[in-house]
């Protein structure tokens, strides 16, 4: 696979919280299978699933937050055939209907101890009839469907990386966005610029959330940096209140597809950066971002913000042309900073993650930019930045695999 496709298969519009929206999309797809509402739905879910849908507002339901919802509105409301934007048009008279059926008892959830990662196992009932629909390992991978026990599609490689195979390097990517051609994602590239800014802006001119975005903005006075934080916070802002605005997503992220995209697309505006060289930077960030991601998987106790953040400041270097060794150091002093943030779930704190984050990054490049770099060896520090990532890597997604399981167990005592 190139890098293009690659592009083109992981830069998708998503109608709010990816996880909210996956259970939304296997949800729809089971009622699709089923062939009637059903009058019982069971979900059987991994940790992280049920840690990043747990606090969030889902879209389309008037500030209603959780899995119960979100497997509701996707069965009686959603629309499958539009994948991630499975409830961008929901009919909100029928909102009240469903908080009756979820009272009486609609949904039952369990949690899959033995799965990590995004798991999702849904069975819908109807007089006698049962579907089914498995989900792994990202948004929209069916891997499993049945009627009533009947298999229709099954993936048998299922325990096998299932997503096509990407030679990612630093360098590589450099390269690439440096001068490869780009011409058929230049729509993804459009769609990202317009859908990403626009929720940015609507978080910093109307109230959402904890206002993240609004307040660092009050507080910026002189400091061009803070702006760029504040758009991409108040973005966040927006969108884990359930504003119904589509973002183009990173790293099966709403939140990582923000922080990546938004500082750059703001500092471009503001200093009348041409065309090519904004495309350009949002590729190279958006392939480091997926890179970082690549070794970590979609969910984890490892805050995604944190890579993405990072990615976001060395394609604002890159689109200043800094040297290719300077933007290594900064993607090595941001990694060695801020990996220790913790991912508690999708909810409106998430915003002031972005911020912490964007800052450290943006600070990590004044010290590469001032020869105060970090060495190889300062704690998890390596010599050779592809190295770096794929510590980072280990730390997140073997390492702090017993963290995860305490995360959850102190937010919902499961």
């Amino acid at each position: 696979m190139d890098y293009n496709n690659f592009l083109r298969e992981k830069m998708v519009p998503a109608f709010g919280c990816t996880e909210p929206i996956a259970l939304a999309y296997g949800a729809s797809r089971a009622r699709s299978i089923l062939g009637e509402d059903p009058e019982k739905i069971i979900a059987k879910l991994s940790g992280n699933m049920i840690k990043n849908v747990n606090s969030v507002k889902v879209p389309g339901t008037d500030g209603r937050k959780g899995i119960e919802i979100s497997l509701a509105a996707g069965a009686f409301l959603g629309d499958y055939n539009k994948k991630l934007e499975v409830l961008s048009s929901v009919d909100k008279s029928k909102l009240n209907m469903l908080d009756d059926l979820i009272k009486k008892g609609l949904v039952k959830i369990e949690l899959v101890h033995e799965i990590k990662g995004l798991y999702i196992d849904i069975v819908m009932e109807k007089n006698g009839n049962k579907s089914r629909v498995i989900i792994k390992d990202y948004h929209t991978n069916i891997i499993y469907e049945s009627i009533n026990n009947k298999v229709l599609f099954e993936n048998k490689n299922e325990d096998e990386k299932l997503e096509s195979k990407i030679d990612l390097s630093f360098d590589k990517i450099y390269d690439f966005a440096k001068s490869g051609n780009y011409k058929s994602i230049t729509n993804i590239l459009d769609k990202e610029i317009e859908y990403n800014y626009d929720i940015a802006v609507e978080g910093i001119e109307n109230p959402w959330g904890a206002n993240i975005g609004k307040m660092i903005l009050e507080d910026a006075k002189d400091n061009y940096n803070d702006k760029l934080v504040a758009y991409a916070a108040a973005g966040s802002d927006a969108r884990m209140s359930g504003c119904e605005k589509p973002v183009v997503i990173n790293s099966g992220s709403g939140n990582q597809g923000i922080t990546v995209s938004v500082p750059i697309i703001i500092y471009a505006r503001d200093h009348s950066i041409e065309r090519d060289k904004l495309y350009r930077s949002l590729i190279f960030a958006n392939l480091i971002g997926l890179y970082i991601k690549e070794g970590i998987g979609e969910l984890s106790a490892y805050c995604g913000v944190v890579s993405a953040a990072a990615a976001s400041v060395c394609g604002i270097a890159f689109m200043k042309d800094e040297d290719k060794d300077l933007i290594k150091e900064t993607l090595k002093n941001a990694l060695a900073t801020n990996s220790g943030i913790i991912c508690d779930g999708a909810k409106e704190s998430c915003a002031i993650k972005i911020a912490s984050s964007l800052k450290m990054s943006l600070f990590a490049y004044k010290q590469a930019k001032s020869g105060n770099s970090f060495k190889s060896g300062d704690g998890i520090v390596k010599d050779d930045v592809d190295d770096m990532i794929k510590t980072v890597g280990h730390i997140a997604k073997d390492g702090m695999r017993e963290t995860d399981e305490v995360i959850l167990k102190e937010m919902i005592g499961r």
